[in-house]
């Protein structure tokens, strides 16, 4: 798949440079920095800065949480446009914390772009796009719960982004990864609220 059009470097480009702008980036500046890539970038980054060592901060996962969840509905609903409410366009992020984690994104970026693109249309169209949002919506909701938990929040965010990176580059056999991916994060939220009671102290 080497023919891709280097959409997740460009993504990791444009987020570079809005981080470079001031010594804080707030989330409304990082969407209008994905112009007109669509709903794919707004999920995919997001979950994808929570993997990183941005993710590790007390909070941030459920907070981040919350914007995929925003983003969610509105694809539910078939919105074409995006829309954020201010008390979360207006938060930020460091943007030295931001050019670092865009950094380390950059290698697995450009793996991405080289071997990912458009296939298995049948599983990108805009009813399977809405189903990936619902489910989207019910891993967000585990979020809260696993961040108690080191890193366990990286198991619904891994599926997210592999949604939203489906969208971004159109590939259908990553849209069906994060439906496989949906159910292993499923398991992990189950093992940790329901099987460890030495987590959970039940």
């Amino acid at each position: 798949m080497t023919e891709n059009t280097h959409a997740v470097e460009d993504i990791l480009d444009r987020l570079d440079d809005a981080a470079k702008q001031s010594d804080s980036v707030s989330v409304g500046r990082l969407v209008e920095a994905f112009g007109g890539r669509g709903w794919g970038p707004l999920l995919f980054i997001p979950a994808i800065v929570e993997v990183s060592p941005i993710g590790g901060i007390p909070g941030v996962p459920t907070f981040l949480a919350l914007i995929i969840a925003l983003f969610a509905v509105q694809i539910l609903a078939g919105r074409d446009s995006m829309w954020l409410p201010s008390f979360v366009s207006n938060r930020s992020v460091s943007s030295g914390k931001m050019q670092g984690a865009m950094d380390k994104m950059r290698p697995l970026g450009r793996w991405l772009d080289r071997w990912f693109g458009p296939r298995l249309s049948s599983l990108t169209t805009r009813w399977v796009r809405r189903i990936s949002a619902a489910v989207i919506l019910m891993l967000c909701a585990l979020v809260p719960p696993l961040e108690l938990v080191p890193f366990a929040s990286t198991a619904p965010m891994a599926a997210i982004a592999m949604f939203g990176l489906s969208m971004t580059l159109r590939d259908g056999l990553l849209m069906a990864i994060g439906f496989a991916l949906s159910l292993g994060a499923a398991g992990v939220c189950a093992y940790f609220l329901l099987g460890s009671g030495t987590v959970f102290g039940g």
